[in-house]
């Protein structure tokens, strides 16, 4: 049985940073992209950020470009999410997600396997 657990979100003053981490278990994905994508209550879940299983290829929303990094650890079958410089309009719940199937990277229906998602909170 896959599962995917994230953690690390919180709450955190404009311009702090936070880590989240995703552990998957149940199977290994090193050979597939794993992202992440951030949703708003009543809002369509947006794409954030995601990463080749080999980690050598990573693409980004615009809006968090230079400010989040995404990274893998295939000897722990986890992907992190480092975010800097947040701002109030990153407040959403944060999701991992493997992508198995062909399809865009920006898109939530090439995405299988999803987390419960963390809540990450940013007061101005």
């Amino acid at each position: 049985q896959v599962q995917l657990v994230e953690s690390g979100g919180g709450l955190v003053q404009a311009g702090g940073s936070l880590r989240l981490s995703c552990a998957a278990s149940g199977r290994t994905f090193n050979a597939y992209f794993m992202g992440w994508f951030r949703q708003d209550p009543g809002k369509e879940r947006d794409f954030v950020a995601t990463i080749s299983g080999s980690g050598g290829n990573t693409y980004y929303a615009d809006s968090v470009k230079g400010r989040f990094t995404i990274s893998r650890d295939n000897a722990k079958n986890t992907v992190y999410l480092q975010m800097n410089s947040l701002k109030p309009e990153d407040t959403a719940v944060y999701y991992c997600a493997v992508k198995l199937r062909s399809g865009s990277y920006y898109s939530t229906r090439a995405y299988d396997y999803w987390g419960q998602g963390t809540q990450v909170t940013v007061s101005s």
